[in-house]
């Protein structure tokens, strides 16, 4: 019987969703951190449940050819990055394994393999940063959470992050350190500045920096924007986010722009998007485009179709989309994205698109009850998957096709189960990798009503 603290010998013979290696250790199935398919390690029982267990890789016994030197030197602490200890092949035959294994478990369908495309950048490649700040060794400082828990790990460059991204970080310190302005504190929920956020358009250069605080407002305001402009000039505007809600929820509460506009614009498959920052966006852009090109192809678009877009953020797959169908139509529930969105139809001269404010399910529901019958159903939705009611709504507009992106792959198993419930049977499925060194994917499935 496993005993806490003790030293096991192990065989590992796959991955589980997070990246770690899966062992069988007194018949209990064990996960561990850092641990390749294939390798024989030595590892330390760190806690015993009832039907698995949690081991702490001690050293590799017999190493496997995938294995390489993690190149962060905050790999180990770090809750980022979970697969810098091996090369990017087995990265990518991992992710397209955890896509089809979930299909196959989870959406019980029967497909053989499932393609993948992998990123040409594997670093630099995030256009969003949260770094959430707190006190280490006595000073104001911000990087990134200790995996599983809120212990700040203090950060100075992350090799995921944009250089800018980077700059911000490291001015918003020291302005806080040269102004004694103290970091929030999640227990006493005492201390003003929580996170510094920024969003960066790599297609237009222009950058967007959000501070995050326990307040309505900071002092020092027109020195913060002078260390944030000087430390990157491609800073095009500056947002204080006004969050005193209690729990971890990154953006909430009123927003004041403290210069410039307080949005910044990207160009993405050739059309502009204007970006505040509660606005959805896919953080890979070159991958993002491939996704939505490949989302666009599936879908077998043409001039006849409606396009119905639940969960369209700012609009990027409507619009997209919008250029190959008769009709687009694209829902979202944050009123900040739908007011981008519509902007953004304008700027691009796109006029057989609409969008409103709505929960999917609500919207879907309503649609259908007006008498849409679009022809192609697109779906993106968070983590969380698609509610009892969109799948109602499906059922009952009945589109031909349904393409659903999915950055979850247990989700999107259950969905597909849930969808083929009410008539569409699956008919191709692609992972596009957009988050390289972490174990998320995104997945294209194309479902046909059968």
């Amino acid at each position: 019987m496993l005993k806490t603290g003790e030293i096991r010998t192990a065989e590992i013979c796959g991955y589980d969703a997070d990246g770690r290696g899966v062992c069988r250790l007194d018949g209990m199935v064990a996960f561990v951190r850092g641990a390749i398919d294939g390798e024989t390690v030595e590892v330390r029982v760190d806690k015993v449940g009832k039907q698995q267990a949690y081991v702490s890789l001690v050293r590799v016994i017999g190493a496997s050819v995938h294995r390489i030197m993690p190149d962060c030197p905050t790999d180990e602490k770090c809750g980022g990055c979970a697969l810098r200890h091996m090369d990017y092949e087995e990265e990518l035959r991992f992710k397209a394994q955890r896509v089809r294994d979930a299909l196959v478990r989870l959406g019980g369908v029967t497909i053989e393999a499932v393609p993948i495309l992998g990123a040409e950048q594997q670093d630099r490649y995030r256009n969003k940063a949260i770094f959430p700040v707190g006190t280490v060794g006595g000073k104001p400082d911000a990087g990134f959470f200790r995996a599983g828990s809120h212990e700040l790990i203090a950060v100075s460059s992350c090799r995921l992050q944009s250089e800018t991204a980077d700059a911000v970080r490291g001015a918003v310190v020291a302005w806080m350190r040269a102004f004694g302005i103290r970091a929030y504190d999640e227990k006493t929920r005492k201390g003003l500045v929580r996170r510094v956020f920024v969003r960066t358009a790599d297609g237009t250069g222009q950058a967007l920096a959000c501070l995050v605080v326990n307040g309505k407002s900071v002092p020092h305001t027109a020195e913060l924007i002078a260390a944030v402009r000087e430390a990157a000039p491609q800073v095009s505007t500056l947002v204080l986010n006004e969050n005193t809600a209690p729990g971890n929820v990154v953006l909430s509460g009123e927003f004041t722009t403290l210069y410039g506009d307080g949005a910044i614009t990207d160009t993405l498959c050739g059309l502009r998007f204007r970006l505040s920052p509660r606005s959805f966006y896919q953080v890979n852009r070159e991958q993002a485009q491939r996704l939505y090109a490949l989302a666009a192809e599936r879908a077998a678009l043409t001039k006849d179709d409606t396009l119905l877009d639940l969960y369209c953020g700012t609009g990027t797959i409507t619009l997209v989309m919008a250029q190959h169908v008769r009709e687009a139509i694209g829902v979202e529930i944050i009123p900040e994205a739908v007011r981008d969105a519509e902007a953004n139809a304008r700027e691009n001269g796109i006029q057989n698109a609409r969008f409103f404010c709505a929960d999917a399910g609500t919207a879907a529901q309503k649609l259908a009850k007006e008498g849409l019958r679009p022809t192609v159903m697109v779906v993106d939705p968070p983590r969380k998957g698609v509610g009892e009611d969109v799948i109602a709504a499906a059922e009952t507009m009945q589109p031909d096709r349904i393409v659903y992106v999915s950055c979850d792959s247990g989700t999107l198993g259950r969905d597909v189960k849930r969808l083929a419930a009410v008539g569409y049977r699956l008919v191709s499925a692609d992972a596009v990798d957009l988050f390289p060194r972490t174990p998320h994917v995104e997945t294209v499935v194309l479902l046909s009503r059968k």
